[in-house]
């Protein structure tokens, strides 16, 4: 079945067009035989081959939010840049709809470095990725199977497999936790065989209560306000299809990356609920050419799209710095 893709023409991103990049729409597709959609951002008057990137995240968002911004930006500071909506998800197919998957995920950013590569104003040795929240996770496991990818960096990461197996914090790190989890997603097959549709998680919780942790508060701030919501994404409405958290549930990122031999940035907000997973997974990588920037004071969702709080700057440096070895 060769699904029919309904790009949007309009600039219906969350952020500002920018005038210094030009804008246009692109399609490739991962080994699965899924069509990705993304934005490619080029500087304007660019000439010769350029550095790339691939962005995407955060996990459960379009590239009309946060990637897109970070695409853009990039862009804007001399980089050919594509961001990617991940199989299943906004712009780009796959059906069902609205499914995760560790292998597929990371695999799309596989593809994107395919899809750049072949590109003839891209420097096919000059080419990284970006990954944000859960994406950031995905980002390193694939710079860990993929040494193509010159330099990754990873934004206000999440482990969506330490998260969905350990709970938040790892306060359901038990067996019994995990059991309930399996039964209850096991169940949920059940149903949606019956029912031939796949029930919907939810995305952030709407209308929000008045214990919601911080964390929580400040997704809804992003989501679910103006200043991030759009009408494809899917935290910012249904969420993701129950069932497909089993994947996550069964499997483990980051094993090799103690093995990625190019160079890896983090970075993270030192009150993000997320800082934890970020700095453990720094502390697992080895290598001289690994660094981690802790922004004083930034929450997870600062991350997102607060300008003046994201080290562009130090970002920038770092690849080009890495990419010029």
């Amino acid at each position: 079945m060769t699904e029919q893709l309904h790009l949007t023409q309009e600039w219906d991103k969350v952020f500002p067009k920018s005038d210094k990049v030009d804008h246009k729409k692109v399609t490739f597709h991962n080994h699965f035989g899924i069509t990705l959609v993304a934005d490619m951002y080029t500087p304007k008057n660019a000439s010769g081959k350029l550095p790339a990137l691939a962005v995407s995240g955060p996990f459960g968002a379009v590239k009309e939010q946060s990637l897109g911004l970070y695409a853009q930006e990039m862009a804007e500071r001399g980089f050919l840049t594509i961001a990617f909506d991940p199989s299943y998800t906004g712009e780009s197919a796959g059906f069902p709809r609205y499914m995760q998957s560790p292998d597929v995920n990371t695999e799309d950013f596989q593809a994107a470095v395919d899809y750049l590569s072949t590109l003839e104003n891209v420097d096919v040795d000059k080419i990284g990725i970006i990954g944000i929240c859960g994406w950031g996770g995905i980002a390193l496991n694939a710079a860990a199977i993929d040494p193509r990818i010159k330099v990754t960096v990873v934004s206000t990461m999440y482990d969506m497999s330490r998260v969905t197996g350990n709970g938040y914090f790892d306060a359901s790190d038990n067996e019994e936790s995990r059991y309930q989890m399996r039964l209850a997603l096991a169940n949920q097959r059940t149903e949606d065989y019956k029912n031939d549709s796949y029930k919907l998680a939810g995305g952030v919780v709407d209308p929000l209560p008045e214990d919601a942790p911080q964390f929580v508060k400040d997704y809804y701030a992003y989501y679910k306000q103006p200043r991030g919501y759009h009408a494809r994404s899917l935290n910012s409405n249904n969420g993701w299809a129950i069932q497909s958290n089993t994947s996550f549930l069964n499997t483990r990122f980051l094993y090799y990356t103690n093995e990625i031999r190019n160079a890896v940035l983090l970075v993270h907000g030192d009150k993000a609920h997320s800082y934890y997973m970020g700095k453990d997974a720094f502390e697992k990588l080895t290598g001289d050419n690994k660094k981690m920037i802790s922004v004083a004071g930034a929450s997870h969702c600062d991350l997102y799209d607060q300008k003046d709080i994201i080290p562009f700057d130090d970002i920038e440096n770092f690849i080009n710095e890495n990419l010029s070895k």
